[in-house]
């Protein structure tokens, strides 16, 4: 069995009833096998960032601890997605309104990089949304590639 590992997560949600989908993802992120929710932010209301109009974001991270590899991990945050109304496949618009919105900003300290998996996410710290909660939660936290803490990349970021 794999030693278990600390995983920030960055959610997000922004069509229907948002508080739903953030409450039922951090349930299930406390339900996952192998998995124990250690921290769970305050939910913040942030504008969304690139070219299409949508509703306002609720934004929020969580801090986990899984015997969950990288890619499994992916697998079951997809799902919690899915399960919620995200359809990743048939709806995708980059940048686009989505119902539930989870992310792998960091899985220890590993960097990876593969078609449809990065850790840490790679535009993470230019995002004051992901910042924020996430600073809340593990304030000092070492971004393996930029070796900035959370609260150092966030004092680089605008909301």
């Amino acid at each position: 069995m794999p030693a278990s590992c600390t995983v920030c997560i960055a959610l997000g949600s922004n069509m229907g009833d948002r508080a739903s989908h953030m409450a039922a993802a951090r349930g299930a992120l406390s339900k996952l096998p192998k998995t124990k929710l250690l921290a769970f932010s305050q939910t913040l209301e942030t504008q969304p960032v690139g070219p299409i109009d949508q509703q306002a974001f609720f934004n929020a991270a969580a801090m986990i601890s899984t015997e969950l590899l990288p890619r499994e991990l992916l697998d079951e945050l997809n799902l919690i997605e899915a399960q919620r109304g995200r359809d990743r496949f048939k709806t995708r618009i980059k940048w686009g309104p989505r119902p539930l919105d989870l992310d792998i900003i960091f899985y220890q300290q590993q960097v990876i990089s593969e078609d449809d998996l990065t850790i840490p996410h790679p535009l993470m710290h230019q995002r004051w949304f992901v910042l924020k909660p996430l600073c809340e939660i593990a304030p000092d936290w070492v971004h393996p590639i930029l070796e900035q803490t959370v609260t150092q990349l966030l004092a680089k970021v605008k909301p």
